[in-house]
């Protein structure tokens, strides 16, 4: 575990100060490169290329490792880049390697060290063991150099090229002669119980050569790799890079050397442009065409209902209100459907509280991830700004706690609530305290399986930091202004007695009308809840954020307009308990992403384990209570500007 270091409070302070104006954009400025330096170029450019390792993980397991936690070569001289907060978050653990390069030096087969394994040491053999189940298992290398992926580009079955930033430390031949995953490339994979090990790699690294004439040196534009697998036990000292693939045999009974070893060509592409070096990467991802099927799918269903629910206002609404506000109080009193329940409409509902706090949540929620999307569409925080999606997320809710205590305080004040310090309390600690307690659950499971991901001890003080510290005072701050004002007066007079509501057919019951609210709202976002999933869980490089964005538009006019048509049929039936119903029928779609969820589990992930399950369905509960009180949230407010519109034009007392 990391220590709070001085270094590392002047960071998280340096991220949240630029972040919160959305200028965060560490690792983007171009680094010029050239084979020798002069006095002049000494500022200006670098001949020194040093490539850094990340953390391991595997699609098979959520449990990613740091480079260090396997027996490959270190550095002597180790070093860790400076991390930001979502860095820290999301588990990347950047250091340094002894891969180390000199700009427009080519070099063949490098040795970079030799690893022993002797067959009388315990120690080794635990060494061994798990190298081998990390290839069991398919753990990935992930290599940066120059802020960019190190890509392993082959072509799959349709002659379509893909370049994935990340390549396996080896494959297995199982007991059957069965290849899995790396090793049905090969046909030398031929040995059944066998471990082949990736202890050598090709690397190609392309640059734009610049402009001389105007002082502009060369700069790296994409960097490739080929892992090889080769036999060094003859000649360790001075390898050749050639012979029968590194075989590991499952059963460890004789001594083992493993020697690993790279070869490095620069090569010159002045077709690539600096600013476009990711471009390569993404285009590899055939997703394009699915996620314009996916907003055409949700436009449509955006189109049907806003002409029901223009429909409803245009034509049905304005004929109602119209010829009743025509006819005297008694014609007034034997109309049926919503007009007779104006009385009761605006009733404070049961448990206003707990629906406060929920809402007083929602629009923290809600403000955070507009303002995070349009950042994230504009480019602020791309790919290339490692961890910058995470921080800048972070910082928003821990900024956003005085919008978050003004709106809980001012509704739970207009459904006549007293217990003001009870309502600031919860608002400040209910929901943050639930997500806070699972995650630190999980994080223990981390701790205790050794897992990179595990977040460091002084990094959770230091977001009990800015909860307790900022957010929590400034929900106070907007909870005493949201107190310090009256509620909001309803457009019509509450009756003292409740008035009785009449036998509810199947569709207009409660439970019926929630369960269907949910389904169109979900429909607008499951191909791209698929894209999300496999960024997170299959470890896939997630950068349309235009098509977020805008999903994310789309989501929110979809969970107001069929709230809002609910809304409506309910109060048609003379039932007027709107304020939950309003709020868990837009909610209730995070429960189809729950069941989504555990679809794709079982469905598309390879994950085994008893820890990576819980690991899965932890953070997955975390997701889903985010996406409740955020959609629960657009729903009510939504049907209570509806409510108020409809019933402030009736001419009543």
């Amino acid at each position: 575990m990391k220590p709070l270091n001085p270094r590392f409070i002047f960071l998280l302070s340096l991220t949240v100060v630029s972040s919160s104006f959305g200028f965060y954009l560490p690792g983007l400025a171009p680094v010029s490169f050239c084979e020798e330096k002069s006095k002049g170029d000494a500022e200006e450019c670098q001949t020194d290329i040093q490539l850094f390792v990340n953390r391991l993980d595997s699609v098979e397991s959520v449990l990613p490792y740091e480079y260090d936690a396997f027996d490959f070569c270190k550095d002597t001289n180790e070093r860790r880049p400076s991390e930001n907060l979502g860095q820290v978050l999301f588990g990347e653990r950047i250091e340094t390697s002894p891969y180390k390069f000199s700009f427009k030096a080519d070099k063949a087969c490098v040795k970079v060290c030799t690893k022993s394994y002797d067959i009388g040491s315990s120690e080794d053999k635990l060494k061994l063991d798990f190298l081998k189940k990390g290839m069991e298992l398919n753990y990935q290398h992930h290599w940066i150099v120059d802020n960019m992926p190190v890509t392993w580009c082959y072509i799959v079955e349709d002659g379509q090229k893909v370049c994935n930033p990340g390549f396996p430390i080896g494959c297995l031949v199982n007991q059957e002669g069965k290849p899995k995953d790396a090793c049905v490339i090969n046909a030398d994979f031929n040995k059944k119980n066998t471990y082949y090990v990736f202890n050598h790699v090709d690397i190609t690294i392309f640059y734009h050569s610049g402009d001389e004439t105007n002082g502009m040196h060369a700069r790296l534009v994409a960097a490739t790799l080929e892992p090889q697998r080769s036999d060094f036990h003859s000649n360790d000292e001075n390898p050749t890079c050639e012979g029968a693939p590194m075989d590991i045999p499952a059963d460890f009974k004789s001594n083992l050397k493993v020697t690993y070893t790279y070869s490095v060509t620069f090569k010159q592409n002045d077709d690539i442009r600096w600013a476009s070096r990711w471009d390569y990467i993404l285009v590899s991802m055939p997703h394009t065409n699915i996620q314009w099927f996916s907003i055409m799918n949700s436009l449509v269903i955006v189109l049907f209902l806003t002409g029901m629910v223009a429909m409803i206002m245009l034509r049905t609404l304005h004929k109602d209100i119209a010829r009743y506000n025509q006819m005297d109080q008694e014609e007034a009193q034997e109309e049926s459907g919503w007009k007779q329940v104006h009385g009761d409409v605006f009733r404070p509902p049961r448990m206003g509280m707990l629906l406060s706090v929920f809402l007083g949540q929602g629009t923290q929620v809600f403000i955070m991830t507009f303002i995070t999307l349009f950042l994230a569409c504009m480019g602020f925080l791309s790919p290339a700004n490692r961890g910058a999606l995470m921080t800048c997320a972070v910082v928003l809710w821990v900024l956003l706690g005085t919008p978050a205590g003004y709106v809980s305080a001012r509704l739970y004040k207009t459904f006549g609530g007293e217990n003001w310090k009870t309502n600031v309390l919860l608002t400040a600690f209910l929901c943050p305290g639930i997500v806070f307690v699972d995650f630190f659950m999980m994080n223990l499971i981390l701790w205790v399986e050794g897992s990179s991901a595990a977040v460091p001890f002084g990094t959770l003080v230091a977001i009990l930091a800015l909860w307790f510290g900022i957010s929590v005072p400034l929900t106070f701050v907007g909870a005493y202004f949201g107190f310090k004002k009256p509620g909001i007066e309803p457009p019509v007079r509450t009756n003292q007695i409740p008035r009785q509501i009449p036998q509810q057919s199947f569709f207009t019951k409660a439970m019926p009308g929630i369960i269907m609210g949910g389904i169109l709202p979900f429909g607008c976002i499951f191909i791209q809840l698929f894209f999300i999933l496999n960024s997170i869980w299959s470890h896939q490089m997630y950068y349309m954020f235009g098509f977020l964005f805008l999903v994310f538009i789309i989501l929110v006019i979809t969970c107001s307009e069929a709230t809002v048509l609910l809304c409506y049929f309910h109060l048609c039936a003379e039932d007027y308990h709107w304020w939950w119903r309003s709020f868990l029928t837009s909610g209730f779609t995070a429960v189809y992403l729950f069941v989504y969820a555990v679809h794709y589990f079982f469905s598309k992930l390879q994950i085994i384990g008893a820890a990576s399950t819980i690991l899965y369905f932890g953070y997955t509960l975390i997701m889903v209570l985010i996406f409740f009180i955020f959609t629960g949230t657009i729903g009510f407010f939504s049907c209570f500007w509806f409510v108020n519109k409809i019933y402030s034009v009736l001419k009543v007392d």
